[in-house]
């Protein structure tokens, strides 16, 4: 039977509300932890040679279907609240203990709204567990490495959400202690990082899944499988675009003078892997997506959840050639107000070469012309441009929508071919019980979040980047080194 080929409305994900708020305002903090050294070469690697028979055991699989799986939640700012409460719908998991290194932030003025913090989240847990076992108590520490060093044996999985310079450090050392892991996006802050963490999971044989939790939703599968099935011919160009910009609209540089840090806060370890600054409230609770030294700006915020679609649909692999500029002048510290970028993908089998166009910051594609007049273009979204026609959807795997409406008319609703998925979290969880691995597992997980780093890489340069994948290397950017392997300060060096 024909039908018309306009899948399912997506459901509404808190990341789509953050665009809107953050076009406005401020939003997402996650608050980091961290800062003793020996952790992986003593402590922590005495923790895995005690915990590591999981995947010596066969991997995943060890962990019996009616087994209950105890998380430990590194990060609880207003992303780890908001994963925390996604885990407790699972009826299945226990989340035993949280690290973070602030007790406290009030996020009443931004997009999370309430309290976050260590002590608020511990206090919801609680709360929800002790409903059925009054005596209930969720297990708190400042540096997450103490939870490796002394509470190991308690918890078979971590979920990340902290700021994106700490993702790699946190998840590498659960990975090592033979924890499965969930991790927010980008999955790391460079491309090498990215490398390691994933060849680490292939090694530790853990479940892992990437916070994109767009990928999740039916209408991205059904956006895939539209395209697979050739509903608007071949597709040689995709467009994908977010209004996000920066938070800290008034800087022109990092802060200068220091604030006093908030009571309860141990900023030194929120800021783990970097030198610390002074502390000021443009870096924290919310805007530090704003810094290079943190975050990624809206590039790291949304590539991963935008760039998803096509990147599955096509089944693209690495780019080869990425042009990258920031929209308004910026200092080389801080994320631009918005970008535009072209990431260009080699033919590989059948498939033609693809160019993959990126925008934020209110930047919008051209509007092609099978779009009727009175259709605009929404926001958020993705565009397929194809030969017999273009298919818009919604941002993070949104709602598709085929045109011209003639010929989205002449459209077979195609078979399914892709697995639905029962939940981002409940998907992890099930792959953590023995299950088929979660469909963003950290091997694909790190490849969109290299497609997404060299963006920013060709951006943060000035320079067209070629890409040597096979290297890991920008062929005729030398400079560009530093920002592909990151710097570290002394004591928090990633172990390879």
């Amino acid at each position: 039977m024909k039908s018309k080929a306009k899948v399912m409305k997506s459901r509404t994900t808190p990341e789509d509300l953050v665009v809107d708020a953050r076009v406005a305002v401020a939003n997402e903090p996650a608050i980091a932890d961290f800062s003793r050294r020996g952790f992986l070469k003593t402590g922590g690697m005495a923790a895995a040679a005690m915990i590591v028979q999981p995947h010596v055991l066969g991997g995943p699989a060890h962990t019996a279907p009616s087994d209950r799986v105890n998380v430990a939640i590194i990060g609880a700012g207003g992303r780890g609240r908001q994963n925390v409460r996604e885990l407790l719908k699972l009826q299945d998991v226990r989340v035993s203990a949280v690290a973070d290194p602030a007790e406290f932030w009030d996020l009443s003025n931004y997009y999370y709204r309430g309290e976050a913090g260590r002590l608020p989240v511990c206090a919801e847990i609680e709360k929800h567990y002790q409903q059925s076992e009054p005596g209930f108590k969720c297990h708190q520490e400042v540096d997450y490495r103490e939870l490796f060093a002394t509470r190991a044996s308690e918890f078979d999985a971590v979920l990340c959400a902290t700021p994106d310079h700490m993702h790699a450090h946190a998840t590498l050392a659960a990975m090592r202690a033979g924890k499965h892991v969930y991790c927010e996006k980008p999955l790391t802050h460079n491309i090498a990082e990215a490398r390691l963490v994933s060849r680490v999971a292939a090694e530790a044989g853990v479940a892992t899944q990437l916070g994109n939790q767009g990928h999740s939703k039916d209408t991205i599968r059904e956006t895939v499988e539209l395209i697979r099935a050739g509903a608007i011919g071949k597709v040689a160009e995709v467009h994908a675009w977010v209004p996000a910009t920066r938070w800290n609209k008034s800087l022109t540089k990092p802060p200068v003078n220091a604030q006093p840090i908030p009571q309860g806060l141990n900023w030194d370890l929120w800021c783990g892997v970097r030198n610390p600054p002074g502390f000021h409230e443009a870096y924290a609770p919310v805007a530090w997506r704003d810094f290079w030294n943190f975050g990624c700006g809206a590039m790291g915020d949304f590539g991963c959840h935008d760039l998803d679609s096509a990147v599955w649909a096509l089944d693209l692999g690495l780019p080869s050639r990425i042009e990258m500029r920031a929209a308004g002048a910026s200092d080389p510290n801080l994320a631009p107000f918005g970008e535009i970028g072209y990431f260009d993908f080699p033919a590989s089998g059948a498939r033609g070469p693809v160019r993959l166009n990126w925008y934020s910051g209110g930047l919008l594609p051209p509007t092609p012309e099978a779009l009727p007049d009175r259709v605009r273009l929404p926001r958020r979204g993705v565009l397929f441009v194809g030969s017999e026609g273009v298919m818009l959807c919604g941002g993070a795997g949104g709602e598709a929508v085929i045109y011209p409406e003639e010929h989205a008319k002449t459209v077979e609703k195609p078979d399914e071919t892709l697995k639905r998925s029962a939940g981002h979290h409940r998907d992890w969880v099930d792959a953590i019980k023995g299950g088929p691995p979660a469909s963003s597992e950290f091997s694909y997980g790190a490849k969109l979040t290299e497609i997404t780093l060299l963006g920013l890489v060709a951006m943060r340069t000035g320079k067209i980047i070629h890409w040597d994948a096979q290297k890991m290397n920008a062929r005729n950017c030398p400079e560009a080194e530093q920002i592909v392997k990151g710097e570290y300060r002394e004591g928090w060096r990633l172990d390879q």
